[in-house]
Parts: structure tokens; sequence; C-alpha cells
């Protein structure tokens, strides 16, 4: 049976009427838990599991299921990063450099609709790739050890310092205090404190949760003060809840290419959607041409990050069912899950279980059609947030927010800690550092320093690893030239003063 019979097999398991609706009631959970600021798509498919098994659901059911919040999350979690400019998750941090000052500009409607579609067409293209190319792309991504994940984390952070415009010092600057808040707390190694100043609740180093939310929530509650002091209105969605079809045909080339980047990430085993997104953002970028509006509010600085987020998400379960590798931290969990039900993923569950595998498959194509069906004609409803006046923005956003960092630990340590980490970020915004480089150095920070150890382990220390495959050298070379972009901008822009002073 060749793979397009297997997928026509595939879809009489995902639209069967039960399996239709179990996807549609995941589509709808995964959309409400990304929207919350601190819930993710872990944390959704973790609450999950456990109902799944309880209520009895056949395994192909179960992960319909999970898969659904999977995606849903993915989708939920753009509407506070445009609307609030608050990521619900760390894929989503890309997203509001351009998403959240298109909503300033009263083009939230615009904005969340480009998302969407762009999410559509990443899941779409993903799926694809999926069905078409999953041993095979399963067999290239066991190439990647751990030298070059180390290798393609410091080519991801050079990347965002390479192609900040016109700042990219304070870009660097940003990465590295992400990267030293990651190194806070016990090394699982060798058990040493770093960095916790004699305080326990340092001990597990600083969570994600925390950070994000004193970063982007406790700053931007500072922000909507202030700006409330001076007089300032709430902003207004104005004109247009869709996106119109020049926009649409301006975003597709972005489409198209952040879909491809985002699959190819997606099925590399931990690279994740984080990293998905960042690369994508950061390659349109540089694609674009002088006049754009990265950071600004350019829909292609959107639909990059978005596209990329959601083919990522689709990506990450090739590993996941080729090799029983995770793609990414959820479908670590989607692993759990497989194990409940005594199913072993790798490449003989296509040959033993097909309708298990294909099933999944095929609700990934459902799932993608539910969300932008249902999403669409939501975006009305979703920008009635930015009608809300501050003196009732600000105190939901403050009890959400405290509530979700909380329920981390249940200490009020880390109350503290975001309120001080909110407070720094206001300070590093006023002086215009980027903090979603630091956000981004945070979470590339340990990935970095389990990835080095590992090598290192296999080497015996040499570092010589770290460049001795050509996959390595390769990322290398443009670690390099992501490296000399900023000199070259700056020795060229100086070039041009000087010539026009020696003109004038």
């Amino acid at each position: 049976m060749d793979t397009f019979s297997y997928l026509g097999q595939g879809f009489g398991v995902a639209l069967s009427p039960y399996n239709l609706f179990t996807a549609l009631c995941g589509t709808l959970i995964g959309t409400i838990v990304g929207l919350l600021p601190g819930l993710g798509p872990i944390n959704g498919v973790a609450l999950l599991i456990p109902i799944a098994f309880a209520l009895g659901l056949p395994p192909e059911t179960a992960l319909i299921l999970l898969a659904a919040v999977y995606l849903g999350c993915e989708y939920g979690g753009r509407i506070s990063s445009i609307l609030l400019n608050i990521p619900g998750e760390a894929s989503a941090v890309m997203t509001t450099l351009d998403g959240y000052p298109l909503a300033r500009q009263g083009k939230a409607g615009v904005a969340l609709s480009i998302s969407a579609w762009s999410s559509f067409v990443g899941g779409l293209m993903a799926t694809c790739g999926v069905v078409l190319f999953a041993p095979l792309l399963a067999k290239w991504a066991v190439a990647f050890g751990p030298a070059e994940y180390f290798v393609l984390m410091v080519f991801a952070i050079t990347c965002l310092a390479g192609m900040a415009g016109n700042k990219p010092m304070k870009t660097a600057i940003a990465c590295c205090i992400g990267l030293l808040l990651s190194c806070v707390g016990i090394d699982s190694n060798s058990g040493v404190y770093r960095f916790t100043f004699g305080s326990l609740g340092l001990a597990d180093g600083i969570q994600f949760v925390v950070l994000v939310l004193g970063l982007f929530s406790v700053s931007e509650i500072l922000v909507l003060l202030e700006r409330t002091h001076h007089g300032q209105k709430a902003i207004e969605a104005k004109g247009r809840m869709l996106f119109n079809l020049k926009e649409g045909l301006s975003v597709l080339a972005t489409n198209l290419r952040s879909g491809a980047v985002g699959f190819g990430l997606g099925i590399l085993p931990g690279a994740g959607a984080t990293l998905a997104s960042a690369v994508a953002y950061m390659s349109e970028k540089r694609l674009a041409h002088k006049d754009n509006r990265f950071g600004d509010g350019d829909l292609r600085g959107l639909a990059a990050p978005e596209t990329a987020n959601s083919a990522s998400a689709c990506g990450s379960l090739v590993p996941m069912l080729t090799l029983g590798v995770p793609g990414s931290g959820t479908t670590a969990v989607m692993l759990g899950a497989l194990t409940l039900y005594n199913i072993t993923p790798g490449p003989l569950l296509f040959q033993n279980q097909p309708d298990i595998v294909w099933g999944l498959i095929a609700s990934l194509f459902v799932a993608n059609i539910m969300l932008i069906v249902m999403n669409v004609p939501m975006i009305k409803i979703f920008t009635k947030i930015l009608a809300v006046p501050y003196w009732a923005l600000v105190p939901a956003i403050a009890i959400i927010t405290s509530i979700g960092v909380y329920a981390v630990h249940a200490t009020a340590f880390d109350l503290y800690l975001m309120i001080g980490i909110g407070v720094a970020g206001y300070i590093l915004r006023k002086m215009d550092f980027p903090l979603s480089a630091i956000l981004l150095g945070f979470i590339l920070g340990g990935l970095m320093e389990q990835n080095l150890r590992r090598a290192l382990s296999l080497s015996n220390g040499d570092l010589s690893i770290l460049w001795s495959s050509s996959i390595s050298l390769a990322v290398w070379a443009l670690v390099a030239m992501m490296i000399a972009l900023p000199i070259w901008r700056i020795w060229r822009a100086r070039r041009k003063t000087a010539t026009l002073q020696s003109a004038s």
C-alpha cells in the first residue's frame, strides 16, 4: 500500500464523527489555553493526558485530541502577543515585534487575520511535508549531533544581533543578559549553586514563566500606567477586521519561505518552534528591501514567525513518530501519552499500527481547517480586548500574570522575582534594549550548555568536535558572516558619511 492509500485510510479514521468532535474540542481548548499568558502547549497537552486516559479514549482518538490542543495553543498564543504585547509562550515572542505595533496602529483585526492565515499555511505545508518526506527527513535529522545543535544555537543568537538594524550592540548585550540568566541555579552535572546568592528560591533557576511575564507583562503594565498618567487613550481597533487581497499577496512569498524553514527546523529533535520562528523572522528581515518596516508593524514580520511556528509544530511530530525522539517539549509530553497506551514509536509504528499514525497525520489537516474557520469569525471578539479601558485592563493583566507565576511553585518568591524582572525590563525598554533578545538568549542558553557538554563528553574534552563535521563548518561560516554583517554596515555608513562630507 502506497503513501496516499495509507493517508486515505487515515482520513477514514480522522473523519469519523467521534474523532471530528474530539478534534473540535481540542482546537477550542488549545486556543483558550494559548491565549492565557504563562500557559502554552506543554501545559495544555499535559493537563489533558490524564483526562484522555481516564475517559478511556482509544489511542488514535487520544492522539488526535492532543495534536489538536497542540495546534490550537500555537494559534492562541498569537492573540495576547498581538493585542497586549504579552507572548503566551516562547515561540510567540517574535510575533510581538510587529504584531503589537500593528495593533497600536489600529490594525489589530488585520494582524490577527494575517496571523491566522499564516498559521494555516504553515500547518498545511508542514502536514504535506509529513506525508511526503517523513521517513527521509527523519534520517537527515539523525545527522545533527550535540555539536551541530550547539553551533545552530550560536547561529541563531548571532543572527539576532547581526540583523538588528541600527542597534546590533544593544541586541548583542541583551542576548548576553539572557545567556547569563539561563546559568542561574544548580548545575545539573556538578551540583554547584550558580549565581543564586544564597537564595533557595533561585536554586531551580529562573523559570521561563517568571521571566517572560516579568519582562513583558509587568513592564507592559508600567508602560500602560505611564500612558494613562499622560492621559493617553486605549488603543482602538479601527477599520477592517480581515486582510485584503493585496496584503495577502504581499506575505505569500514570506509564508512559503517561512513554512519551509519552520518545517525543516521542526523535524530536528529539540530545535522547537522558538528557534524556527526566530530564524524565519530574521531571514525575512535580511531578504526585505531597505524600505522595510520590520519592528514597526511590517506584515511580513508578523507572517514569518507565525508560519514557521505552526509549521514547526507539525514538523516536530516527525522525529517523535519515526524515531521515538521528541522534536519539542510538547511532543516529549505526547511521547509519554504513547507509553500509557503501550505504543512504541519508531519506523515499525508505520507498519504495525498504520491507523494510529495516519489517523493522526490526517487529523492535522482537519485541525488546521477547523482552527482557521473557528478563529477568523472570532477576530472581532478578540479585538474587543483593546476597547477595555486601562483602569480595568491593568488590574486584569496583573491578576492573570500573578496567577500564572504563582502556579509554577506556589511561592511568593516567584512573584517578587517577577516584579523585580519587570522593573528591570521597564528600564531596559526605556533604554531601547530589545527584550525579545533577552528572552531568546535565555531560552537558547540552556540548550547551548546541554549540547556543548554532551559534545565535549563524546570527545573527551576535545573542542575540535565543534567544527569536525561538514554541517558544523557550514554553520560556523554562517556565524562568521552574521558577525561581519553589522561591522560591514557600520563601515559602509561611515564611508558614505565621509564621502558626503568631502563632496560638500
